[in-house]
This record gives C-alpha cells, structure tokens and sequence, in this order.
C-alpha cells in the first residue's frame, strides 16, 4: 500500500505544473533524512510479511462466485483493536494489521507487530497468518470469502461483481471493469484516471492466449465489445491495442487487482539495508518464477504463469515519445520500462561491488543527481535516486503542496511509493525510530499460509546467510532483467533456466574477473545445488550451513527444516507451482472444453477448492506433497 494522504487530489493538467516542486521538495526530504539518519544503527532485526487476499463471494446452492466489492465494510471492525492500542485505550497488541489495497475487494494483512531476530519467531509465523485468515473469516458477509488467489480467474467478465456494477467509469474508462472496483480513497482512481491521462491513452495489457485444441488460431477474443462508443478512448481496442492471440485487458485493476506476497526487513543501518537491495536483486526473478500462481486472465487461460508483466503494463504512464515510438520532442528522454518493473541499478557501495555489473544504460534526471552529490550522497545511491525521481507524481493533493521538508516525506513518498520494483529500498520516516530497510516485493501470494509461512521464512533465513557468510550474487543486472522474462514463461520453474553468479565466496576488493562467472542453471540447481565441487552450492545447503553455525534446539530446527525441504521439492518440480496446479484444475475440469476459456462454473471449483485447501480440508498432494496444509 502506497502513500494515503488526505485532501484533493489535482486532475493531471494542474498536477503536472507542478511535477518539478514535488522532484525538488521531495530530494531535499530525502536529504534530511540522510544527514539525520545515515550513522543511525539498529541492534535487532525486524522484519514482517504482507499477505494479500481477494475477498470472493461463494452460492453454493447456484454453484456461482462473485468478487464481492464490500471490503471497506468490515474494515472498520478489523481495525478496531489497532486503534484502541495506539489511542491507549488497551495495552494488548493487536494480532493483525489490516489495509485496504487497490481493488474494492482486496484485504492487506500484516503482524501486530514485527518480527525480531530469534528462530522462534521465525516458527510463529504460520501460526500467525492462520490466525489472520481466522480473523478475517471471522468479519466477513455471509458467504465472502477470503482467498490467496493472486487473481480472481474471471474478473472483468460480465455479471461478476456483488453489488453489480456495469463498466462505465470515468476514471479508468475500461470496456470490462467499473470504477466501482477501485479503491474509494481519493487518491486510486486520481491515479488510475492520470495515468490514462499523463500516457494519451488507455493502458494496453497483453498476455498471450494459452492454445488448446479448440482454441480458435488466431484468437480474436469474441468478448471485446469491439463497436462500444462511450469514451474517445474506446476505439483503441480495434486500433491495434487489443492484439490477435492475446488477452486484452485495458485497466490498472487487472494488475494491481493482483495479490502478492512481500517481505520487509529493518537493516542495522544504511549500509547493511544497500547490501540486502542489492544481492536480493537477482533472487526476486528466481522467486517469481518458484511462486508463479497466476495462469489464468479475464475469462482465459493464458501461456504465462505471473503477473509481473501485468501489473507492469497496467502502470505504465509513458507516453508514445517515452517508449520510443515517437521522436522525442514533447517529453525529456525515452525510458525503457514501465514504473513497475526490475530494478535497473545496484546500490550498494560493498568491496564487492564491481561497476560492470550495473550494465544497462541508467536513465536520470542529472540536476537530482549533482543536487544529491553536492549534498555528500555518493554516486551509486545518489544514481538510483535520480532514476527514480525522472518519473512525475501522478496523484498531488492540493493541501500538501507545501510542507515542512525537515517533517515530511510526502513528496519523497509520493515517487518512491509510485516505483513499484522488485525489491526497494526504504529511508527511515521521519520522526520515527523505524530504520533503514528492504521491500523483498516478487513473490506471488500462495494458496495456503504453510506455503506463505515456508516462503516468507525462506527469505529471511536466505538474508540471514547472506549477511552471515558475505554471500556474493552479484551478477550484470541485465541478466537479471532476462531471468524476470523467463520467470514468466509456462512451468518456468521446472522447464527454464536462469542466469545465475557460480562463486558465491568471493575476496572483497579483488577486482579480478576469474571469479565473475555466471551461467545459466536450472530452479534445482539454483535452490539445491550444483553436484560438481566447484558449482553454485544451491540456496538451501547455504541455509543449512548457517542454521549449522547457529544455536538452535532441536524442535526449531525441524520446523525449519520442513519448510526448506517443501521448497526443495518445489524447486526439483516434485511438487507444482500453484500456477501448474490451477492451470490443471481447469484443463481436467469436466466442463472445460479445450478452448481455453474459464468460464463461471470452473471458477466456481477453482474457489472451492482454493478455499478448501487453505483451511487444510482438501488435500493437494501435487502442491504440497507430505506437508501438512
């Protein structure tokens, strides 16, 4: 959840004139963090998880679901018990944090309160999202459900929404979803409108049509209302927008209507924070592709198995001149990625570090960048901050124009939380005593908390040993780029391979190549390890040479070690990827007819069964093998 301020939100011919004032104050905010921030320490780690859910309403006598838009309801009750612990009216935590997100029937969870550092944290944590599902049970309308589906397999289809609403918005202009999807706070159709704005034309979303026997070749999606003539825009779809064999989808919410699973880690200062951005950075692909979960799009199974390049699209502000289609002359430079995407520099100013590993061709505002050295920011963050800052603030609420930049990190917020990367690196707030930290964002939400729980902790054990054995995986950032393209691809994770850095025990300060080699390696080899003796010794071996070195009881370390053999056998393709398993519900769902479309009925069993499994009442040997849901 980004930035929520309250006021009014400026239409983007009026926000934009003021685009430099939100750049500049938003520097010189980030500037007075880092004078009063960057020697600060922290002796604990804290870390936490965000668990996403789609909230689906289920008729089970008709055997029909709906997305069910009635989430800001039972927000206030959710919320209750974190209100009375900050107002002092109960000294007992809360046991969750809730948070709206973009879609009208999304739910955020996260802890009471963070995790620390110890391994019985680490074991509370499936417990703890259990009782997270419990409490949102718990408040729900009779018959809403809530699900860690990454998507909802037929949202933007005809008749399923609760209350119903027909597809006619101002904001997002969508041939498929109401405005009434979104968000109600001021502040998410203002950006789903600007966006549209500021780019000259409806997003254009793209995935490619997964083709059976009946599909017809080429597919041209029948359910396009080709000849709707309610907005200028809507003659875009036959213009070439909506492409043959491909599912069109023209909306922020197909996106970021999508759930997730993120982590977020407090670093002991600064400097531990950049060298955690940075060698997480060629994780997030690898991991993309080990949670995959998103097979199906607006009615149709798809050939791609994430939605990264959904939501990426679904963003995407450039205008024609930006994206290169058009000589420059309007706009200042072409940028090479929407706003949602890869990271596309390294940060970190460890011995490590080598420049040829930053190797694509960085785009940034050059006044933010010597406004930043000037101030005593070194090149590589002061480089990351200026490619940030080239983007414009699309949502500028009137009322916050002018701030206290020494109180305030609106306007620094307001472009950082609107970079949406794989992972990101977070400043302090100011006057809190939160610290430096990293956003661990690729992951895609699983259907059951073990599966979460597992993942969640697999991160934070695989950050532990970084840190613990001065892990390099630094490799040039533009193979990263091509593994999130592969992480994409159909069953990915067993069928793909992906560019990874072979020794991981490097000398800090030697500038030598012989020890720069990467290759490409298969998920096994990635997350178990490469046979040979001088290979990639494989993610889980590194976990358990730490949890080795550690003082651990016995108990601990079995609870452990159950989620890093679920996730072996993930890797080895022993289990499937939630992506591989929906995808099979539908291709061996008696009323599916080779034709790629899921239609009401199949999502119906698709919600049944994900409901099912989650609460441990379905078993699903394909996904979890032995493990217990």
């Amino acid at each position: 959840m980004g930035l929520l301020s309250l006021g009014t939100p400026l239409h983007w011919n009026d926000a934009k004139q003021y685009a430099d004032h939100v750049r500049t104050h938003g520097i010189e905010q980030f500037l007075n963090i880092y004078k009063n921030r960057k020697d600060q320490k922290k002796k604990e780690l804290l870390w936490g998880d965000e668990v996403e859910y789609l909230v689906v309403n289920v008729d089970n006598v008709n055997k029909k679901t709906k997305l069910s838009l009635r989430v800001f309801d039972i927000l206030p009750g959710l919320q209750q018990p974190e209100l009375d612990y900050n107002s002092g009216k109960t000294t007992e935590a809360p046991k969750a944090l809730w948070r709206p997100e973009y879609g009208r029937y999304m739910l955020e969870s996260t802890p009471g309160l963070p995790y620390g550092a110890t391994f019985r944290d680490l074991v509370q944590v499936e417990a703890d999202m259990k009782g997270r599902r419990i409490l949102a049970n718990s408040a729900m309308h009779p018959g809403d459900v809530p699900l860690t589906l990454v998507n909802y397999p037929r949202l933007g289809c005809p008749d399923e929404l609760i209350p119903p609403h027909e597809p006619d918005g101002q904001a997002c202009q969508s041939m498929f979803v109401p405005d009434e999807i979104i968000n109600p706070h001021a502040r998410f159709p203002t950006l789903t409108a600007n966006i549209r704005r500021r780019r000259g034309s409806k997003v254009e979303i793209n995935m490619p049509i997964y083709h059976d026997k009946n599909t017809p070749q080429p597919f041209i999606d029948p359910t396009i209302p080709w000849d709707r003539d309610l907005f200028d825009h809507d003659n875009e779809a036959k213009k070439g927008a909506a492409k043959p064999d491909h599912i069109y989808m023209d909306a922020m919410a197909f996106g970021m209507g999508c759930c997730c699973l993120q982590i977020t880690f407090q670093a002991c200062n600064i400097d531990e924070a950049r060298r955690l951005y940075d060698q997480l950075a060629p994780v997030a692909p690898i991991m993309l592709a080990l949670t995959a979960a998103t097979p199906f799009f607006r009615g149709y199974l798809a050939d791609v198995d994430s939605r990264w390049d959904v939501i990426a699209a679904s963003v995407d502000d450039r205008t024609r001149e930006e994206r290169g289609l058009e000589p420059l002359k309007s706009n200042k430079r072409v940028i090479n990625k929407s706003r949602y995407g890869s990271i596309d520099s390294y940060i970190s100013s460890d011995d490590t570090f080598k420049d040829k590993y930053n190797d694509l061709n960085l785009v940034y505002d050059e006044g933010i960048y010597s406004r930043l050295r000037k101030d005593g920011v070194d090149d590589l963050l002061a480089k990351h901050l200026a490619h940030l800052f080239i983007r414009d603030p699309l949502v500028i609420f009137e009322e916050l124009l002018d701030v206290d930049d020494e109180q305030s990190a609106d306007h620094f917020e307001n472009l950082q939380s609107t970079n949406w990367q794989t992972v990101r690196f977070k400043p302090p707030p100011p006057n809190s005593d939160i610290g430096w930290r990293v956003e661990f964002r690729s992951m895609e939400v699983q259907l059951t908390d073990f599966e979460n729980a597992a993942f969640s902790v697999f991160i934070v054990l695989l950050t532990r040993a970084i840190l613990s054995f001065d892990l390099n995986f630094y490799m040039p950032i533009s193979k990263v780029d091509e593994n999130m393209q592969s992480a994409h691809h159909r069953e990915a994770a067993l069928k793909d391979k992906f560019y990874f850095r072979k020794n991981v025990f490097t000398s800090k300060g030697n500038q030598h190549d012989d020890n720069d080699a990467y290759e490409l390696m298969t998920m096994n080899e990635i997350v178990n390890g490469q046979n040979q003796g001088d290979g990639f010794p494989g993610f889980i071996p590194l976990i358990h040479n730490y949890l080795n070195s550690a003082n651990i009881d016995i108990e601990t370390r079995c609870k452990l070690t159950k989620y890093l053999d679920f996730i072996s056998q993930r890797a080895t393709g022993e289990l499937m990827t939630a992506a591989t398993y929906l995808r099979k519900m539908v291709l061996d769902h008696p009323a599916y007819n080779h034709d790629s479309v899921v239609s009401p009925i199949i999502t119906y069993d698709i919600v049944k069964a994900a409901e099912k499994i989650a609460q441990g009442e379905l078993p699903a040997p394909e996904l979890l093998g032995t493990f217990d849901p």
